[in-house]
């Protein structure tokens, strides 16, 4: 037998005794409890740190805040001189409508006052004895009635409710009414006299009577069917795109057409003035027989249950008519003896006949004004005589060419129609912005979905700056043009270009609600801060409760070069106290907290006074009253905080 192998030293393991794990055990037991103790001491010193700086941040709080009180009847005492501007403001409007009066009178240039009843009332009378009066004449006169209609209805929404009598009312919504009609009678016997030379005005090639008549309120297009050719259905009236298609029927016809496209509205009814308990600004429709096209956010009550909006320009395409109760639009009309008799199409008797064959709808083509923006294709609406409304039905084949600016339609009758849109179009908006360009003049930037608005205000005036669609600068007839805030809100709502709300907008638009007396509140407060402060859009403002506002704000002397990443605060109000809050516009979430080194205060205006330049408050507290009222006026009517 071989030698026994020699066995490994140390393969043999230690045996660990129960004395050993036990005590192993034990020695665990103590780390873990001494890591407890050590976490439970970190986390009691730190909750005590953490309960030390709440405490002394609240304290600091209750600090900052029994400051804000101590100090709020003099800041509230300080905002309240400084808001003496709008009564202000109000006392010269008042004196400017006075002074407006005394030139007028000391004129003598023949033209009437329109809010003395007399004066008004001679001027109709005068011109209602005018007979035989041509296209040309009725065009000439028709610039000083509409000016006259226009006064009147700025009276009415300029002036503020306590200085409106009832009766001054009822007199000027009349004097409207009845210069509306007679413009309309004398539209009506022009075309007739027009119409009783139509042998001598035919055109050589069909025959039949072609007249195109342009004004900057109104163009005419009358056709007088001469020849009663069949083969002649297609009407195209020279050097335009517009004309009609008409049935068979018409082309054997002895009938006459008439398009008369308007500038302004004298269909729609006129709406009710504003009161003091209504809201700042209202949408203004006007009352009348005549034909139009007008881009009003309440043209209606059946409109407004739709939120449409209507192009300030009037399509009417109709045969002549001296009958001043008979409704403007496509009619046809036959001369007899007795003067134009209206043409119904289709007619009253046609019940013995398959009326969609025998009568088809007539074909109108048009030519939408350059000055009109739409930002959707338009729909097309016809006047409901009977119901006082526009509506949609007996309306087919309906086809824009935005390029072209031409629009095409089928029309089952005569009468008067319209291009609408959307009113909120542009709402709610994308952003915003208040700039100072100098002393008494700011800028207004608005962005919406489709468009970038600029409105510039200087003392009481307004002007469109530029418009831009698609990032692309767009000419409007409006730019460069000053006009009072009322009647440049009017303008662009006339324009299609309605970023102003009214009562019932918030039904069909998601809006950021507010509570009104804050936005009041704030809209008054960054009036009088505009001179001398830039004010921005803020994402944070959808985040606030709605008895908050949240808003960018920054020092902007006009004199300042542009800054290329400009430093905004964010400040926070409530209507009764301001803060700047800590937050910026790229932090990931929202936060009240209030920015270190800075305090709680009752108004605006002391808000960003700590932070701002001696120069800067003495322009603000320089700016001309007339200026921070149309500027507040502005905000009020857009509306920025709930509709952004």
């Amino acid at each position: 037998m071989g030698p026994k192998a020699k066995k490994k030293s140390g393969s043999k393991k230690k045996r660990i005794t129960k004395a050993d794990q036990l005590k192993q055990l034990q020695e665990e037991e103590e780390r873990r409890q001494k890591e407890e103790e050590e976490a439970r001491v970190k986390y009691e010193k730190e909750e005590m740190e953490r309960l030390e700086i709440q405490r002394a941040e609240k304290e600091k709080l209750q600090k900052l805040e029994a400051k804000d009180l101590e100090r709020r009847n003099g800041e509230l005492e300080e905002l309240y001189l400084l808001e003496a501007c709008f009564p202000e403001a109000e006392k010269l409007k008042r004196d400017s409508r006075l002074l407006s009066q005394w030139k007028h009178y000391i004129q003598c240039d023949g033209s009437p006052d329109p809010s003395i009843s007399q004066e008004i009332n001679t001027f109709i009378s005068l011109w209602k004895e005018e007979t035989n009066e041509t296209f040309e004449a009725v065009t000439a006169k028709s610039k000083l009635v509409l000016n006259l209609i226009e006064k009147l209805k700025l009276i009415l929404l300029e002036t503020p409710s306590y200085d409106l009598q009832e009766k001054n009312i009822i007199q000027y919504q009349g004097s409207i009414l009845e210069l509306q009609e007679l413009l309309h009678l004398k539209f009506n016997i022009a075309t007739e006299i027009l119409l009783r030379q139509a042998s001598t005005l035919a055109d050589l090639d069909s025959g039949n009577m072609e007249k195109v008549i342009r004004d900057e309120n109104v163009t005419v297009y009358v056709w007088a069917n001469l020849k009663k050719n069949p083969r002649y259905r297609s009407i195209r009236f020279s050097e335009t795109q517009t004309g009609f298609e008409i049935p068979r029927i018409l082309a054997t016809s002895d009938i006459a057409l008439r398009l008369l496209h308007t500038r302004y509205d004298h269909v729609t009814p006129l709406g009710p003035v504003p009161t003091a308990s209504q809201e700042h600004t209202s949408a203004v429709t006007y009352f009348g027989k005549d034909e139009v096209k007008s881009v009003e956010a309440a043209v209606s009550k059946d409109l407004q249950e739709e939120y449409k909006e209507q192009e300030n320009e009037s399509n009417s395409v109709h045969e002549e008519e001296t009958k001043v109760d008979e409704q403007g639009g496509i009619e046809g009309q036959t001369i007899l003896k007795e003067g134009l008799q209206k043409y119904t199409y289709p007619p009253e008797t046609a019940e013995d006949f398959e009326t969609e064959n025998t009568f088809p709808p007539i074909e109108v083509m048009l030519e939408v004004h350059e000055n009109v923006l739409f930002f959707e294709n338009p729909m097309v609406a016809r006047w409901d005589a009977e119901g006082k409304h526009w509506k949609t039905d007996g309306i087919s084949n309906v086809s824009y060419k935005s390029e072209d600016r031409l629009i095409t339609f089928s029309l089952d009758t005569f009468g008067p129609v319209t291009l609408i849109q959307d009113a909120h179009v542009n709402m709610p908006y994308q952003s915003w912005e208040l700039r100072p360009l100098d002393v008494n003049k700011v800028l207004l930037t608005v962005t919406t979905v489709f468009t970038e608005i600029q409105i510039q205000i200087k003392e009481n005036l307004c002007m469109l700056a530029s418009i831009k669609l698609n990032n692309q600068k767009h000419s409007s007839i409006l730019e460069e043009k000053w006009m009072t805030p009322v009647s440049f809100i009017i303008a662009l709502k006339e324009a299609g270009l309605n970023i102003f709300p009214t009562g019932h907008s918030h039904f069909y638009v998601v809006i950021n609600y507010k509570l009104p007396l804050v936005e009041v509140k704030a809209y008054r407060q960054m009036a009088l801060l505009s001179s001398a402060f830039a004010f921005g859009w803020s994402k944070w403002n959808t985040v606030c409760n709605s008895d908050k506002v949240v808003f960018q704000v920054r020092e902007h002397l006009p004199k300042e070069e542009p800054i290329q990443n400009p430093n905004w605060t964010l400040l926070m109000f409530n209507g009764d106290r301001a803060q700047s809050l800590k937050i910026n516009e790229s932090s990931d979430a929202f936060s009240e907290a209030l920015k270190e080194e800075t305090e709680f205060h009752s108004t605006l205006y002391h808000m960003v006074k700590d932070f701002a330049s001696k120069e800067a408050m003495k322009k603000v507290r320089c700016s001309s009253c007339q200026f921070v009222d149309s500027v507040c006026h502005m905000l009020l009517s857009t509306r920025l905080l709930s509709y952004s």
